[in-house]
């Protein structure tokens, strides 16, 4: 929430764009990175929902019961309903041709009579389009006489008779109903139409005093402005003298005086008693006025409020002197005010509409009660405005950069509080010259940072417990997929397991053989308990682990156990018991000489059993042992005559 100040009041820009014209969606995404740390963008307010239009609005008007926003724009032409209790919009309609001006009928919103770009005059109610009609002439304002229920209709171009008209359009009868003619000048143009010529003549706009003597004034195109009586249907009384057009008229409460705006600018604050103007104003910027408000602040000082496309002025209504002025960066169209508030509300060019609160002008609108509070809480903050290009030191840290002999010589420090503000040119000359090396030490500062935040998004959960750790460490292993380790999860979080982890009556004993049937992948050292990995390692790894080893005397180390060597061995079936045969490795099997005896013992032949298995030199003994033999026919002496040894079968 951005805040200006005009001599002594504070203007609060609650909602409005930074720019003239709105940044393509494409580029609005690439610059939504750089917005994480604009102060201005953080500190934003969304006061009403989608309240904004795709490239401009038109007009807006609050309801009378201050519970509803209707607001016009554009494009494709609609007309958007908030609701204020809610901060939301209620609904969007799209219409034919673009608005013009609208009115609002009743106290909300449900009957709303719309002025549309195409001659057309619009009736509209929550259910929709209730009923239109189309004018014989271009309209250029639009007012509603409650006394006598018609829509006033201030056109361009002139009568049969050469008079400019102001369409009265009855609301009972639901006709039209006799035109107020209006003195607009003579038509010199060559170009005939249906409104006339270019330069020809119109009545630019109306205001009605409602709540006084409903007495009707018109501003035309030739600088007069004419008084009608409503109930007679007749001209009261003529001003002229204007210079140039007259653009924007609005009546005091009380309906004694007139406020005029032409289209050079100029302001004229007239008593309907007097043709003299009791005050006169230049708005400034030359444009012609769009908006005239009578105002009350909340301590009962009258104000008016004028507007161009360019600025906003509000003055006062005695001398004349600038109260406040608010100037938006986008062209404006429209001015409302909540009335008996500080809430102003602009329909202007650009995408979203403007609202400013003036704290002194009034209290924030019921439907925005917090804006009150935020503005006190603002109002009690330093502001540093003007010590944008200051940096505050200590009188300490003045010493250490050498800057103590300025104090009381230069404008470069300006004392405030307990220390100095002191240029930030200066200042990043007396830290260079103080330390020439600080480049470098922010440098490595930052990539240590950098560094030091890379390894934390690596470090798991680390959660210590008293008992149980190796158990913890593996629960937080399973979470490694997620951001950010959950240790309150499962059982590290559930109260009833909390002694499993502090109680050591309840620690898992790893070199139990029930813990070794769940987890065979787990080797434990039974002397230490540590757990051990059973990969083998390279040589030049055992050296480097045994040099650490012996460099940390005090940190224990679980002992490493190198697997005994596999060795392939051959087991032979026979079963020869002249001689015992000795298993040993293939490569240390010497070849024998001479040729093979073909003769088999025992029932099996042919067999060749490898394994890599290591069996113990009992278990070998007893499998080498030959078995007894049977006594057959005949004897061991007795040489067999034939080689077959199926025979024996």
């Amino acid at each position: 929430m951005k805040v200006t100040n005009q001599g002594d009041v504070s203007v609060y820009t609650i909602a409005g764009a930074n720019t003239a014209r709105p940044l393509p969606d494409w580029l609005a995404r690439r610059r939504k990175r750089s917005l994480k740390s604009d102060p201005e963008y953080q500190n934003r307010i969304e006061l009403l929902q989608d309240f904004e239009f795709e490239e401009a609005s038109q007009c807006v008007r609050v309801s009378e019961d201050n519970d509803w926003i209707i607001s016009t724009g554009t494009y494709k032409p609609q007309f958007h309903v908030h609701y204020l209790p809610h901060l939301a919009l209620s609904y969007a309609r799209h219409t034919k041709s673009l608005n013009t001006t609208f009115l609002l009928l009743s106290t909300d919103f449900s009957k709303s009579l719309h002025l549309q770009s195409d001659r057309k005059l619009e009736f509209h109610t929550p259910a929709g389009c209730h009923y239109e009609l189309r004018l014989p002439r271009y309209g250029r304002d639009l007012a509603y006489d409650r006394h006598a229920t018609e829509a006033l209709v201030p056109s361009v171009g002139m009568d049969s008779d050469g008079n400019g008209e102001v369409f009265r359009m009855n609301l009972e009868i639901g006709r039209f109903m006799k035109s107020y003619q209006v003195d607009v000048g003579t038509d010199d143009g060559v170009e005939s139409g249906l409104q006339g010529s270019i330069g020809v003549g119109s009545v630019n706009t109306a205001a009605v005093a409602e709540d006084s003597h409903n007495l009707l004034a018109f501003g035309t195109s030739i600088g007069s402005v004419e008084f009608w009586d409503s109930r007679s249907r007749s001209r009261v009384a003529i001003l002229g003298g204007q210079e140039g057009e007259i653009t924007a008229l609005d009546f005091n409460p009380s309906g004694l005086s007139l406020a005029t705006g032409t289209s050079n600018g100029l302001i004229k604050l007239f008593d309907l008693r007097s043709p003299k103007p009791l005050l006169q104003k230049d708005h400034g910027p030359g444009f012609p006025i769009k908006n005239l408000i009578h105002m009350t602040t909340s301590s009962q000082e009258k104000k008016i409020l004028s507007a161009d496309k360019q600025m906003i002025k509000i003055w006062d209504e005695l001398d004349g002197e600038t109260w406040t002025s608010v100037e938006p960066l986008v062209d404006i169209n429209f001015v409302t005010w909540c009335k008996n508030t500080g809430m102003i509300l602009t329909a202007n060019e650009g995408k979203p509409l403007h609202s400013f609160f003036i704290p002194q002008l009034g209290p924030a609108p019921r439907w925005c009660s917090f804006l009150d509070n935020m503005v006190e809480e603002m109002a009690e903050e330093v502001s540093t405005d003007q010590y944008d290009n200051f940096k505050f030191l200590t009188l300490p840290e003045l010493k250490s950069l050498s800057l103590a002999h300025l104090i009381g010589k230069t404008n470069l420090l300006r004392p405030y509080m307990h220390g100095y503000f002191v240029a930030s040119k200066l200042y990043d000359q007396a830290r260079l010259i103080a330390n020439p090396y600080a480049i470098e030490e922010e440098r490595a500062k930052r990539i240590k940072e950098k560094v030091e935040k890379q390894r934390a998004s690596r470090i798991r959960g680390n959660k210590k417990v008293k008992v149980n750790q190796n158990l913890v460490d593996k629960l937080l292993k399973r979470q490694e997929k997620r951001a950010q380790p959950d240790t309150k999860a499962g059982v590290l979080g559930d109260d009833r397991f909390s002694r499993l982890f502090e109680d050591e009556e309840f620690k898992i004993d790893e070199n139990s053989r029930e813990f070794q049937v769940l987890n065979p992948s787990t080797k434990v050292d039974p002397e230490s308990g540590a757990q051990l990995h059973a990969t083998a390692h390279s040589s030049d790894e055992s050296e480097e682990d045994a040099s650490d080893n012996d460099n940390s005397d005090d940190e224990i180390v679980p002992k490493r156990v190198t697997p005994k060597e596999m060795v392939m061995r051959i087991r032979s079936s026979n079963r020869d018991s002249s001689r015992s045969t000795k298993d040993t490795s293939l490569g240390s099997r010497a070849p024998k000489s001479g040729r093979v005896s073909k003769a088999r013992g025992g029932d099996v032949v042919g067999e060749r059993q490898v394994t890599f298995v290591p069996e113990s030199s009992k278990k070998k003994d007893e499998e080498e042992a030959p078995p007894p033999r049977a006594k057959g026919r005949r004897t061991d002496s007795r040489r067999s005559a034939s080689g077959n040894v199926f025979r024996r079968l």
